[in-house]
Formats: C-alpha cells, structure tokens, sequence
C-alpha cells in the first residue's frame, strides 16, 4: 500500500511560500496552538466535519442530513438550522457531507497518495519552468507527515520540480534529515524568542524549535525565517533585539531572507464552523501605525546586516 498524507486543502498558482509561480498541499495535525492561527482546520491530524450554518437549507425543508446519520444526536440545530456537531458522538463517517445538498456541511482533509498528487502537479510544470516556481508543502505541522513528503518530494526531484517545506519545526531533528537530500527551500517562523511568553500564545515552548532551526542552519540549507508580527505579543524591541542577535549569533547569518508578516483577522469564520472560539477577536489593529512599525522592524534587522523584508516576496 502507497503511503498516503492527510491534505486539507490544496492551492494552484501561489506566489507567497517561494519562489515562483507553486502548487501548495497543506497537510492536516499540528502540535502548535497558536491564538492567531488562521487555519484551525490544520489543529486535528484527522478528517473533519464543519458546519456553515448560513448555507444550510433547514431541517424542515431538507433534513437530509438527519435522515443519513447514524448518530442524530451529533447534530446540532438551532432554530431549525444545523450549526455544529457534537464531535464526541460523530462516527466521522461523513454520510451527513455526502447528503448535505447546499454545501453547508464542510470536509477538512483527504487521504492522498503520492501519485495522486503528482497528478495535479503534472499539470503546472510548464508554470514551474516559466517562472522557477514549483512544490511547497506546508501545514499544520507537515513534520506529522515526513515519511509522505519526503516520497512526495523524491517523486518532484525525479521530474525536475523545485522542492520548499514550510515548518513551524516541531520535531525531531532526524525528521529534518530525512527531508534535506530532496529540499530545495525550509521555511520556518520564530514566533517568538522568549520560551514562557512562547508557551503562553502557542501551547509550546521554543527550545526544540530554535534548536532545529540552528541545525538546519549548520547544514547550509536554503533558508527563509518569518516573523508573525502579533500585536502585544511580539511587536516589541526587545523580542526584535533578542531575533537579530539570535540569527546573527546562532544561526551565523545563515538566512537567505527574513520576512515580517502583518497580523491579519484570518479564520474567523472556519472557527465557527468547527465550533471554536477565535481568541483574537478583541483585537484591534491601527492598520497605519502598525505597518509603520513593521517597517522599523524591518529597517533594524536590514542594518545589522540581516536580509529583511516586509511580506512574503523574495524582491521589493
């Protein structure tokens, strides 16, 4: 039997997760909790039910939905209208997703094999060659699923097709290993230096990731670092001093870009469909003030000597 990953979700014609024009998998289980995650569907490693609610037709014109569960008791209504499930009764056995006639009921994640994605990616090579784009796979935390990317990665090498992995780097360095001879690009987040404060917004300590990082930095790979710039979180100097010195002292400069991305209210919607609190929607962003202190972020890393730029493209 091939060996399969968990894919949630699957974007054509990126530009955001390296270079060139690339073919996305996003791959389903992450260890991580961070408060600002725009993708909380990435959260479980298993396929998952949603509910959006505005799209459903009513238990009283449709009901489709009770008529196929095994388990009526997991689905939640609320004025005749599905909103959720009861994820402790739901068999997960996604007859509800097959009946559901309007698309209120949502599937996050699809067992793929490799082949079945080289299929979709076959059909993008000549964007590939145009543009020096290729494959970036990402998560949740794709580390999850080593053993499937780095088939999937061999199969991409074989065909001439540019590799990136996008990592939070929770793991085991000998996963790393594993992916580096068919790995053209790492790409990973410092979210944030100090390992309490890290613990507090993400549910992790940091101590493994850094440490990662530092060993992908030893082994000369391509590199991009990300800074998700969270406000009160790690919008502050000191945490922008400690990265700098980290990156210089640690890593020796090993960085072929550090990119600083603006926080943004993602995945709103998508909490609710899975019946999550968003925990940051009290937040609120002066959208000029804070992009001018990104800026200076970017400035200060820029001269100490750090390729540093604002947002995801490679070129200004």
């Amino acid at each position: 039997m091939s060996i399969k990953g968990n894919v949630f979700d699957i974007q054509r014609f990126t530009i955001h997760d390296g270079p060139g024009l690339r073919t996305e998998f996003f791959l389903k289980g992450c260890p991580l909790r961070c408060k600002w995650c725009g993708n909380p569907e990435s959260f479980s490693p298993i396929e998952q039910l949603g509910v959006y609610k505005s799209k459903c037709i009513s238990k009283k014109k449709c009901g489709l939905c009770l008529d196929v569960c095994p388990q009526k008791d997991a689905l939640t209504f609320y004025r005749g209208k599905l909103v959720g499930f009861n994820y402790e009764l739901c068999t997960n056995c996604k007859a509800c997703y097959n009946a559901c006639p309007s698309d209120a009921i949502k599937l996050w994640g699809q067992m793929m094999s490799v082949e079945e994605c080289m299929e979709i990616i076959r059909k993008d090579i000549g964007y590939y060659e145009r543009s020096g784009g290729g494959v970036t796979v990402s998560g949740g935390e794709a580390l999850l699923h080593t053993d499937f990317v780095v088939e999937l990665f061999k199969a991409c090498k074989e065909e001439g097709i540019h590799t990136c992995f996008e990592t939070a780097s929770l793991g085991k360095f000998t996963q790393f290993e594993k992916l580096m001879p068919y790995t053209d690009l790492f790409i990973t987040d410092i979210k944030h230096m100090n390992s309490d404060t890290h613990m507090c917004y993400t549910n992790v300590r940091n101590e493994q990731i850094l440490s990662n990082i530092k060993q992908l930095a030893a082994n000369n790979v391509e590199l991009i670092l990300r800074i998700p710039i969270i406000p009160d979180v790690n919008n502050n100097m000191e945490n922008i001093e400690a990265t700098a010195d980290y990156i210089l002292n640690e890593l020796g400069g090993k960085v072929r870009t550090l990119q600083l991305l603006s926080f943004m209210r993602l995945g709103e919607e998508k909490y609710t469909a899975i019946g999550m609190p968003y925990l940051m929607k009290d937040v609120k962003v002066n959208r000029k003030s804070f992009t001018k202190q990104i800026q200076s972020f970017a400035e200060y890393f820029n001269s100490r000597g750090i390729h540093c730029l604002v947002g995801t493209k490679e070129k200004s």
